[in-house]
């Protein structure tokens, strides 16, 4: 069966029992994977404990759960509790985040992203794996930490969450998989390599690394008119990641150069709705898919195609959320 995935926005507009009947019907309906993304309001690990106490098959994963605010730990705690507590079914997806949030919000240093990653991944795999583990490291100094008898009896996967070439290489040596965001059908190839040559130096077999991506996704069954208000709701979504520094130079790596012109010039004169309509309709249909359900299926079998191996469908709020996510999980099968 073709492997799919889903992720459940923390969107407020979705209530308790909104988030647990659409995880339930994303399982109905043998998707792969719940993935629940922390970036503000509700925490990643909350959700995805109480999906696991109510659900019995689906897999839960956080993805993703930035690494600045936990220490590896506390991380690997929280991960051997989820993952003991599912029965098997916890995926630790983890990534740096962003500077704006992690300094701006959370008051933390971002410094050294990439050995922070590299020394966490590691912490952390061998605290679930039951080691016992000593790390003098340039991030963390840590001596005979474990688990104990807490370590969770299945292997818990780590994903990370990466665009730019090195954490794609430093996901290929380390983790499980990785987990792609805005995952244009033309960068494919580009972030597949990266993963790929990060394994092979590390003297991994390439295809043991899992490539997964979220993919935006809004079905539309009705007219002209609908289509039109899915995509508009789709270019304000693009305009404000393309607001931060980080998303706004992955995009333009993409070959958006003319759209992350255009809209960095609308937002400094404070007009989002300029700078929404700046998102071409050519980068719209990179990042994301727009359509009938047929027309859905077929651009998320493209990307499998060209190496998407579980294609994460995001869906996004076009008139009301709950709605707009059932039509995308209805619309997929696994």
């Amino acid at each position: 069966m073709p492997r799919i995935a889903v992720r459940l926005e923390n969107d407020p507009q979705l209530s308790t029992g909104d988030y647990l009947e659409l995880a339930s019907l994303a399982e109905r309906r043998n998707y792969e994977m719940v993935w629940v993304p922390e970036g503000s309001g509700r925490d990643s690990l909350t959700q995805c404990t109480f999906l696991a106490a109510h659900t019995g098959r689906i897999k839960l994963a956080t993805g993703i759960m930035p690494i600045y605010y936990r220490t590896p730990m506390l991380t690997a705690m929280s991960a051997a509790g989820l993952g003991t507590l599912s029965g098997g079914r916890f995926i630790l997806g983890l990534g740096v985040g962003h500077r704006p949030s992690v300094e701006g919000t959370h008051g933390i240093h971002f410094r050294r992203p990439l050995t922070r990653m590299r020394e966490t991944i590691t912490l952390v795999r061998k605290l679930l794996d039951g080691e016992q583990v000593s790390l003098a490291g340039r991030v963390f100094n840590v001596g005979s930490a474990t688990l104990g008898d807490a370590a969770p009896a299945q292997r818990v996967p780590i994903y990370v969450a990466a665009l730019g070439p090195q954490m794609l290489e430093l996901t290929g040596e380390l983790a499980d998989g990785a987990l792609l965001n805005w995952t244009a059908s033309r960068y494919l190839e580009r972030a597949i390599h990266h993963l790929h040559e990060g394994a092979r130096k590390a003297g991994r077999d390439p295809s043991e690394v899992d490539v997964a991506g979220y993919v935006r996704v809004a079905v539309s069954e009705g007219g002209e008119d609908e289509v039109n208000g899915a995509r508009a709701s789709l270019q304000g979504q693009i305009a404000r990641y393309a607001s931060n520094p980080f998303y706004h130079n992955f995009f333009r790596g993409m070959g958006f150069g003319e759209e992350m012109a255009a809209a960095a010039e609308a937002m400094q004169r404070g007009n989002m709705d300029e700078a929404a309509g700046a998102i071409s309709q050519e980068m719209q249909d990179q990042v994301a898919v727009v359509g009938k359900p047929d027309e859905c299926r077929a651009e998320i079998e493209r990307r499998r195609s060209l190496g998407l191996s579980l294609p994460v469908v995001a869906p996004f709020t076009v008139d009301e959320a709950k709605e707009s996510y059932t039509r995308v999980i209805e619309a997929f099968e696994g």
